[in-house]
């Protein structure tokens, strides 16, 4: 078992091991789910891979040049 301690501003340090694990670094975004109790820890899609996605995170049929500059800020 891995683990990590909280700091008093709620804030850890991602071990190594789940780093390397998820292919994670500086700058990235992780996902949380929670599911029977457990938290299950996964690295975020990049925006232009969420496209499609059924949670309704990118409606494309409204995306336009305005939108494709706010990404790429």
């Amino acid at each position: 078992m891995i683990e990590s301690r909280l700091t008093a501003k709620a804030q850890t340090t991602i071990p190594r091991a789940v780093r390397k694990a998820l292919g994670v670094g500086p700058g990235d975004t992780l996902e949380y789910a929670i599911e029977d109790g457990r938290v299950i820890v996964t690295r975020a899609l990049d925006p232009e891979d969420r496209i499609g996605i059924g949670d309704f995170t990118v409606f494309t049929e409204w995306f336009d040049e305005l939108d494709a500059e706010y990404d790429r800020r």
